[in-house]
């Protein structure tokens, strides 16, 4: 059976093992969302050790474009293409918040539209738009919770922005409103994908805004 190495750094440091009909073989995720640098290399050792596999012998790795906050995003794309490239296996990028619509899909079973949210900081969240069967319907976008559309939420945005959300007349799912984006989840909505015919080739990183990082001003006029 071919298996595939999942790697997802746009929240917490999270990676899995999935075998090609989405069954999870390992799985680890971090408790916090700064750790990524201290964490994936040896959680990827971890795995693979877990699963008797040798990264050589993967059928491919998929990894999450985000969107995410720049470091921890940045971290997992690197170490994606890094590994893909040392162990000659092909790469597949798909956007991280199609993990949690995966997970709203199988486990919840929607019968509507709905929004999946996450922490994007600065009191704003990262979202999109999923038709019931969880197929992408708008987005990414990153805006305050404010400015959502009036459908239910789920993700950990919710959870965190809930007032916000429900006076903007956005409905928060009570169930899903802490759950966090997992490799566990990616994996198989990539697999899914890829089955339909998509190209995920594409491992650009999905940031949405500007860093918070600043070129400082003596170094604009050194340059001008």
């Amino acid at each position: 059976m071919s298996n595939y190495l999942v790697i997802d750094t746009s929240a917490h440091t999270s990676v899995a093992v999935i075998d090609a009909n989405g069954t999870v073989h390992a799985e680890i995720t971090s408790e916090r969302s700064n750790d990524q640098t201290e964490t994936l290399v040896s959680y990827i050792h971890q795995l693979l050790a877990q699963a008797g596999l040798e990264g050589k012998e993967l059928a491919g790795i998929i990894v999450g474009t985000g969107p995410g906050p720049f470091t921890g995003l940045r971290v997992g794309l690197v170490a994606a293409r890094t590994l893909s490239y040392v162990w000659a296996v092909p790469l597949h990028g798909t956007m991280s918040l199609g993990a949690l619509a995966e997970r709203v899909r199988r486990e919840l079973q929607p019968d509507a539209e709905y929004l999946i949210a996450t922490d994007a900081r600065r009191r704003e969240v990262y979202w999109a738009r999923f038709a019931a069967d969880g197929k992408l319907l708008d987005g990414p976008h990153v805006s305050a919770a404010g400015e959502l559309p009036s459908l239910e939420v789920h993700g950990v945005g919710a959870g965190l922005y809930a007032q916000e959300l429900e006076e903007a007349g956005a409905k928060v799912a009570a169930v899903s409103r802490d759950w966090l984006t997992r490799a566990a989840d990616l994996g198989p909505r990539a697999l899914a994908e890829l089955a339909e015919g998509a190209d995920l080739s594409d491992t650009a990183p999905r940031y949405l805004r500007e860093s918070d990082a600043q070129v400082p001003q003596f170094m604009k006029q050194a340059k001008s």
